[in-house]
């Protein structure tokens, strides 16, 4: 089975894996746009769904090379045993992409005519919801490895791994067939001193060709330990400049936190040109990375925190019961249907700037927040009453508001903006200001 050369590299995992941030096409509300699937080059996604001591991890695997060169090891904190892993669904985390996915939302401006322009001018804000290889057992020993489970689950052969020693287990994945890249033991000395086990992955080349997906399945565990944390250090052993993860954390408390990192929101509720909805993808981009530099490339963003129960505005609708079952979800009773909190952080990262594994904890925090760029289409027709010059020139002053915020939000060039949105015209517009427009000082 052949797949294309290409490879990319998942956060976890030693071979480069390419994790694809799907669109979908439900709409409602007042709904625009969503970031589309060419939204990050090189994006991993990751779904934790955490209860007290108890985890349930979802990898999504976009793997694009020859199957049989397929490897994952992953830090895991406890030995999982068969029934601990099974094969995910990826519509699943499309699913949750789409519900939580940074939005455009657009609002249409009324007749100045038959209605007071300051009326159209408030914005209203969402209403908050209330709220298998064969082993060698004399090496192994040799090796200072052991071998805790062994099984087959979907397309994959998946052995557990403990070891006392990194370079022996470094050895060990190199003679058992793993293609691991050079100084991985200096990454895996860490995780064998705080006792950890090792999740390792190699594709069952008679299971894939029989399931007949043409792309590998997610991987799901589900285990118990105080341990709340997510390694990334690994995956940056082949990393080619900075990385894009996306975690969706689903709780019944509250929004998660990262409690080694700063976080911080994405910024959000800002009016941008109508032109915008065309490249929303190409803003949003450039937004998230003037912000990962102004903030000194060391920090974690929140891009969506909301009950699962109800969204406002919708991006997509919110998952059903057997959809949250799907993603890890195992809390859900008859009485209390509502009580899945999902946090999306999204996270750039490179070595230098993130030298630890990501630590979580679970909060009581409630409260709403949503990546939200909003666009206010003027009433274009000519109008003669007393309120249309001021409706006019209100649209003016806004548009030329818009075009500034958004230079400052992307960095792109004010005077290239401006050529793209289509001011509003109006009579007493002076000569000068047609040209010139405002005056724009510079940050």
């Amino acid at each position: 089975m052949k797949l294309s050369r290409s490879l990319t590299l998942f956060c976890l995992i030693f071979l480069f894996l390419l994790i694809s941030m799907n669109s979908a096409a439900a709409f409602c509300g007042f709904y625009v746009a969503k970031a589309d699937s060419n939204l990050y080059n090189q994006a991993s996604q990751v779904v934790i769904a955490r209860d007290g001591k108890r985890t349930v991890l979802t990898m999504a695997n976009d793997y694009q090379g020859e199957v049989d060169d397929f490897a994952m090891v992953v830090p895991v904190p406890v030995i999982l045993k068969e029934e601990q892993v099974k094969v995910g669904e990826p519509e699943i985390i499309e699913r949750l992409d789409a519900f939580s996915a940074p939005r455009l939302v657009e609002y249409f401006g009324e007749d100045p005519c038959g209605r007071s322009y300051l009326e159209d001018e408030v914005l209203r804000a969402p209403t908050a919801p209330r709220s298998a290889p064969e082993m060698s057992s004399s090496r192994d020993n040799a090796l200072e490895v052991t071998v805790e489970e062994e099984f087959t689950v979907g397309e994959y052969d998946i052995v557990i791994l403990s070891a006392k020693e990194s370079n022996g287990l470094e050895i060990w994945l190199r003679e058992n067939g793993y293609k691991i890249p050079n100084g991985a033991s200096t990454i895996l000395r860490p995780y064998i001193q705080q006792n950890l086990k090792f999740f390792v992955a190699k594709v069952n080349l008679t299971e894939y060709e029989n399931t007949g997906f043409k792309s590998l399945r997610p991987l799901m565990m589900a285990y118990e330990s105080p341990k709340f944390m997510l390694p990334i250090r690994l995956g940056m052993l082949n990393a080619q400049g900075e990385q894009d993860l996306i975690v969706y954390l689903l709780s019944p408390k509250g929004q998660i936190e990262l409690t080694n990192y700063r976080t911080v929101k994405v910024p959000s509720n800002l009016k941008i040109p109508e032109f915008v909805q065309q490249e929303f993808a190409p803003f949003y981009k450039a937004m998230f990375s003037k912000s990962y530099e102004y903030n000194g490339k060391k920090v974690a963003f929140i891009e969506y925190a909301w009950n699962m129960a109800n969204c406002d505005p919708c991006s997509a609708q919110p998952l059903n019961r057997e959809e949250l079952k799907k993603t890890g979800v195992f809390w859900l009773n008859n009485n209390r249907f509502n009580n899945v909190f999902i946090t999306l952080l999204h996270i750039r990262y490179q070595r230098e700037n993130f030298p630890e594994d990501l630590k979580f904890q679970e909060t009581a925090n409630n409260q709403f927040f949503q990546g939200r760029y909003i666009i206010r289409r003027p009433f274009r027709e000519k109008r003669n009453c007393d309120a249309a010059k001021s409706y006019y020139q209100s649209v003016r002053e806004r548009q030329d508001k818009e075009a500034i915020t958004l230079s400052r939000l992307t960095g792109w060039n004010i005077y290239d903006i401006r050529k793209k949105i289509d001011f509003i015209d109006f009579e007493d517009v002076p000569w000068w200001r047609q040209i010139f427009g405002f005056y724009i000082k510079s940050n």
